[in-house]
């Protein structure tokens, strides 16, 4: 454990922050598998209304900076591709 002030703060700052960084990734992660159940379940009309949402949760976790902009172009784009590919 930090000794000074300011190392003390900081770690409970950051604490926080890996608390919050662990749900928001836990969120995306778990909406991301449901989306791929769906697909594999062969149910096409509900994972076509699942992806807009989960798109927009990869956009949050972005913004949140939870995640890295080219990872979640990158969630984002095998999501779609695996979408269209299923869909045809």
């Amino acid at each position: 454990m930090a000794n000074h002030k300011s190392a003390i703060k900081k770690y409970k700052r950051d604490e926080k922050k890996r608390l919050i960084n662990k749900m928001n990734k836990t969120k995306m992660r778990n909406q991301i598998k449901k989306f791929k159940k769906e697909i594999e379940a062969g149910k096409m009309e509900e994972a076509k209304t699942m992806f807009p949402a989960v798109i927009s949760i990869i956009d949050k976790s972005n913004t949140k900076g939870t995640i890295h902009q080219k990872t979640a172009s990158r969630y984002k784009s095998r999501l779609t591709a695996l979408l269209n590919k299923s869909g045809s």
